[in-house]
């Protein structure tokens, strides 16, 4: 698992929660914002950004990880995700970090810029259906 010190984890949660005053969220009046680090340094936000049709509101956390692997990354050492109120990723976040990585280290934080939580994708997801579950050749559905 990778480690991350606190002034990394409390940058991370800055930037994240900087990102959340570009979120745009009419409807819940939620804002989220992301931070994530790949393993070679780079740093990938996003915010939420919801639709007057609800299922094609998009999550903070899927958006930086998507414009990460745009941009041709794939390993992540850490995500920070803050939330007015230090709300924890939700399920389809958590599937699509599990996809990357299950010791990616996850900071949850609030919209004062405090760290609430530290734990790892794994801890947020244990037993995550990963790529490694498919396997070629298999007929079993």
């Amino acid at each position: 698992m990778s480690v991350i010190t606190t002034e990394e984890a409390r940058f991370l949660i800055d930037v994240a929660n900087e990102a959340r005053r570009r979120a745009y969220a009419p409807y819940s009046n939620y804002p989220v914002g992301a931070a994530v680090r790949t393993k070679s340094g780079r740093i990938f936000t996003g915010v939420n950004v919801e639709n007057a049709a609800y299922p094609t509101t998009m999550c903070a956390e899927r958006i930086a990880i998507y414009k990460a692997v745009s941009e041709g990354e794939r390993e992540f050492d850490v995500i920070a995700v803050v939330t007015p109120n230090g709300g924890s990723p939700c399920g389809g976040c958590r599937q699509v970090m599990a996809e990357f990585g299950l010791e990616t280290i996850v900071l949850i934080g609030n919209g004062e810029g405090e760290i609430l939580d530290q734990t790892t994708v794994n801890g947020l997801l244990p037993g995550a259906f990963t790529p490694a579950h498919l396997t070629k050749g298999d007929s079993h559905s």
